[in-house]
């Protein structure tokens, strides 16, 4: 008989890039500054629409931003931006996609600060993931006070798209917290990787 494996159930019937998602990355922490500057974009890129339809656009974020690489994106012309708007592989919306732009180099300066972005990140929640112990999906919070602090601070710093919501789906992504439900086969692998840093 196959053994049933449990996920938070937002996790569940979505698509199977969804389900891979939620197994392998979701709440896992982020220790390096490229895939939190992916994840800045793509939560940016995410406001007003599903995560869904973001994790299927991935692929035309990685193309069209340089793989990620905050110095690369923080030259980007007017010139580039019309072209990246021309294509539906990604969110076709001026404002996020010149948002991207404006936050990499608001990135870049937080790394000249700080040494890395994951230095300054982190020490919005001292340095290693909250552990949330979440029964039910319904439970699962919107935003925290470490994320309303961390999006008062990155809207001080110039960046755009960073309010508390998507500030507290990036900590969710980047295993600054962990929201797996308790009963999903992650958790306990998850709250593991943030006993020390990877």
């Amino acid at each position: 008989m196959k053994k049933t494996v449990t996920r938070c159930r937002w996790a569940e019937g979505v698509n199977l890039d969804y389900i891979t998602y939620h197994d392998e990355e979701w709440g896992v922490p982020v220790w390096d500054d490229r895939t939190q500057f992916e994840f800045l974009i793509l939560e940016g890129a995410q406001a007003g629409l599903s995560w869904s339809t973001i994790l299927n656009k991935r692929s035309g974020y990685r193309k069209h931003f340089a793989e990620f690489d905050a110095e690369k994106v923080a030259r980007f012309t007017k010139k580039r931006i019309e072209k990246i708007l021309l294509d539906p592989a990604v969110v076709r919306n001026r404002l996020k996609v010149e948002s991207a732009v404006v936050n990499a180099k608001a990135f870049l300066a937080v790394q000249e600060e700080f040494g890395s972005f994951c230095n300054y990140i982190w020490d919005f929640v001292g340095g290693k993931p909250i552990q949330n112990k979440i029964r039910r999906d319904s439970e699962t919070p919107a935003t925290s006070a470490e994320s309303d602090a961390l999006s008062k601070d990155l809207k001080k710093r110039g960046f755009k798209f960073v309010g508390s919501t998507i500030m507290y789906a990036h900590m969710q992504a980047t295993g600054m917290v962990n929201d797996h439900v308790v009963s999903c086969f992650r958790y306990k692998p998850c709250a593991a990787l943030g006993k020390s840093k990877a």
